[in-house]
C-alpha cells in the first residue's frame, strides 16, 4: 500500500503560535512524502529511506527515533502486538530542516500507508493526533501547525489548543520559496525564543500579541480575496521575528533581493535561523523574483500558487 503527503509552507505567525497566538499555513503540494509498505520475506519490519540513509530492521532503531516511534504508534492504536513482516520504503522530495514539513509530512505518509496495508481505517484527526506526538521529537515543544496542515491538506488557521479551523482563499495568489541550504533544526530556535521569553516575558509577549494581529488581519485579507495587501504584514512580520532573533543573516539576505526584484513583500518562514523565506509576487514577476533570489545564493525555489478555496 502507498500513501503520500504535502510539504507546507507557514505564512504568518511561526514561534508565536507556540505561545497560543495564531498561525496561517497551506500545503505545498510541488514537494511530498511518499510511503510504500509491502509483505516482506524477511522476518522483521525493514526500513528503507535513501534520503535520509537509512536502512535497518525496526528493533535496531532507538525508541525515541521518530520514524520507529510512528510504527509502534500505529500499531499500539490498532492494537497490533505482533506485528508481521514488511518492507517500508520511504521516498520524500521534501528537503530536510527547511520548515517545509518533511519530518510531519513522512510521519503523515507513514501512518496511513501502514494503517491501510494492515486494513485499519483511521481518522484525519486520529492521525493527526499521532503525527503530534511523533513531532514532539523532532521539535521539543512543537506548536502542531506542521502536523495539521499536511494531515488535512488544507489552509489552517492554528490556535494552540483550539478546534482546527480551515480558511477559504478567496483570490489565488503566487508565491516563491526559497532556500539558503542550511539545516534550521526547529527545535534549537524554539528554546531559543523560549530563554528570551524567560529572560523578559512582558517584552516578548508584546511581539507575540503583534504577530497574532498580523496573522488575524492576514486571513481577513485572504479570505475577502485582496491578497496584495498581505506583502505589508509580511514585511512586517519578518521584522518582529528578527527581533526574536530567529532570522539570520542568509534569511536577510534572500528577503532583501526578493523586495529588490519586485516582491510585494517577504519574509523568513518556519523554525528560521536557516530553512527558508517566502515572497509574496504578481504571478508575472514569479520567474524574474525566483531568478533574483537563485543569483543572490538560494540553494532551490518553489513557485506555489495559493489556490481558491471551492
Amino acid at each position: 500500500m502507498k500513501a503520500s503527503a504535502p510539504g507546507k509552507i507557514i505564512l504568518f505567525g511561526e514561534h508565536a503560535a507556540v505561545y497560543g497566538r495564531p498561525a496561517l499555513a497551506v500545503p505545498v503540494t510541488q514537494v511530498h512524502a511518499d510511503v510504500e509498505v509491502l509483505d516482506s520475506a524477511r522476518a522483521g519490519i525493514w526500513i528503507n529511506a535513501p534520503g535520509v540513509d537509512l536502512h535497518a530492521e525496526l528493533n535496531s532503531l532507538p525508541g525515541n527515533h521518530p520514524i520507529a516511534a510512528g510504527i509502534h504508534g500505529l500499531f499500539q492504536l490498532c492494537g497490533i502486538s505482533q506485528p508481521c513482516a514488511l518492507e517500508v520504503t520511504i521516498l520524500s522530495s521534501i528537503p530536510v530542516a527547511s520548515g517545509l514539513g518533511s519530518g510531519a509530512a513522512v510521519s503523515v505518509a507513514l501512518v496511513r500507508a501502514l494503517a491501510l496495508h494492515i486494513g485499519h481505517t483511521l481518522t484525519d484527526q486520529q492521525v493527526n493526533e499521532l503525527v503530534f506526538d511523533i513531532e514532539r521529537l523532532h521539535h521539543g515543544t512543537p506548536s502542531g501547525i506542521d502536523n495539521t496542515v499536511i494531515t488535512y491538506a488544507k489552509p489552517v488557521f492554528f490556535i494552540k489548543g483550539r478546534p482546527i479551523e480551515t480558511f477559504k482563499v478567496g483570490k489565488p495568489f503566487t508565491v516563491v520559496i526559497a532556500g539558503t541550504g542550511i539545516p534550521a533544526p526547529t527545535k534549537e530556535s524554539v528554546a531559543d525564543v523560549r530563554r528570551l521569553w524567560m529572560q523578559d516575558k512582558e517584552k516578548v509577549e508584546k511581539i507575540f500579541d503583534e504577530i497574532g494581529q498580523i496573522s488575524m488581519s492576514a486571513r481577513r485579507v485572504i479570505e475577502n480575496g485582496k491578497p496584495e495587501s498581505l506583502g505589508e504584514l509580511m514585511d512586517k512580520n519578518h521584522q518582529l521575528l528578527q527581533e526574536l532573533t530567529v532570522s539570520s543573516p542568509d534569511l536577510d539576505h534572500l528577503v532583501q533581493a526578493a523586495r529588490r526584484a519586485g516582491a510585494v513583500g517577504a519574509k523568513m518562514s518556519g523554525g528560521g535561523r536557516g530553512g527558508n523565506m517566502i515572497a509574496l509576487v504578481e504571478k508575472e514577476k514569479a520567474e524574474s523574483v525566483e531568478n533574483a533570489l537563485v543569483s543572490a545564493g538560494a540553494k532551490g525555489t518553489i513557485v506555489t500558487v495559493i489556490e481558491s478555496s471551492k
